[in-house]
């Protein structure tokens, strides 16, 4: 599953780059343009996935902490004046 439109227009962009790291990537690739895309899209995916599991992971500790409270009762209610 793709996070982002693969198939959206493309545009220029401004970006500060390294020089002499761009002269041997391009010596490296035919496409550096494709090559910072594919990257670009590697990276996003990684951490689309890092923040659903991230997200996931609350939401179990969210329940597991729901029942504790749910089978005990809070530590707060024996010395609530409420």
């Amino acid at each position: 599953m793709s996070v982002h439109n693969a198939r959206a227009a493309k545009r220029a962009v401004n970006l500060s780059l390294n020089e002499d790291l761009v002269l041997k990537v391009r010596d490296l690739t035919g496409n550096l343009s494709e090559r910072v895309e594919a990257l670009l899209s590697e990276y996003l995916e990684a951490e689309y996935a890092k923040r659903v599991e991230a997200d996931r992971s609350l939401a179990v500790a969210v329940a597991a902490w729901n029942g504790f409270g749910e089978r005990l009762g809070s530590f707060a209610d024996e010395h609530s004046t409420l």
